[in-house]
């Protein structure tokens, strides 16, 4: 079955890393996944497959100052107009929309708050084609002080509509893409002077038991705990990038 991907929501992931061969070691025994390496006329850049679908990217870390990190891309079917709604929203553009070779068309942006985010206009390569099973890209979510100033962004940009839940006395925002589900906005207590970012969660079986293996592969836990609609756990992989494990 191939996946239909709404313009707005998340099309693709990909993780820059300091040690390509270390983060495919952890990854691949975490999920499941297998490596394709595009070779060095691709830069070092990669993809992770399961199940034969295509999961996720994986290329050199680009940014000394962000280091490891992984990248949501959203998708649109204009990357010159998202960009200029971007800008008259008052988001940043890091890297103009660029053509790569015949895949698509890539750009990265900064939100007001300053949160990377980049865009993807599907050409041969049309973003991932499994979504939340396990394995594969489940949720994004965007932890920003400005949650006001997200939803008006994100909204005016991408059309994502939002809902506000109280999450006994914290306030979760839950976004949507032509009435689908597809991230959150949260101001986490305790989070001042957080970069703001954005973060994948990845779907699992049995979020105790992946989020056990993560550590025991190198992960350092950040969080643990229940949510209303499964459970999750937030860890670092070891270089250092921030992702998120959950059940349905």
């Amino acid at each position: 079955m191939t996946l239909t991907h709404q313009p707005g929501a998340p099309r693709w992931v990909d993780l820059g890393t300091t040690d390509i061969a270390g983060a495919v070691a952890f990854y691949s025994a975490l999920f499941g996944w297998e490596h394709q390496d595009l070779g060095p006329e691709a830069g070092g850049y990669g993809f992770f497959t399961k199940d034969g679908k295509m999961a996720a990217g994986i290329g050199p870390a680009t940014d000394a100052a962000r280091g490891t990190s992984w990248a949501v891309y959203f998708g649109t079917e204009d990357s010159a107009a998202t960009a200029g709604r971007i800008e008259a929203s008052g988001g940043k553009v890091i890297v103009p929309p660029d053509a790569v070779m015949d895949q698509g068309t890539l750009a990265v942006f900064t939100d007001p708050a300053g949160a990377f985010f980049s865009t993807w206009q599907a050409g041969t390569h049309d973003g991932v084609g499994i979504m939340r099973e396990p394995g594969a890209l489940s949720w994004v979510e965007l932890y920003t002080p400005d949650p006001a100033g997200a939803k008006e962004f994100y909204g005016a940009v991408f059309a994502m509509s939002h809902e506000d839940r109280d999450l006994g006395g914290e306030v979760y925002t839950t976004l949507s893409v032509a009435g689908q589900p597809i991230g959150g906005v949260f101001d986490p207590p305790g989070s001042a002077g957080m970069p703001p970012h954005w973060m994948p969660y990845f779907g699992v079986a049995d979020a105790d038991a992946s989020a056990d293996r993560a550590i025991e592969l190198g992960a350092v836990q950040l969080m643990r705990g229940d949510y209303p609609d499964g459970r999750l756990a937030i860890l670092t992989d070891p270089q250092g990038g921030q992702f998120g494990i959950l059940t349905w």
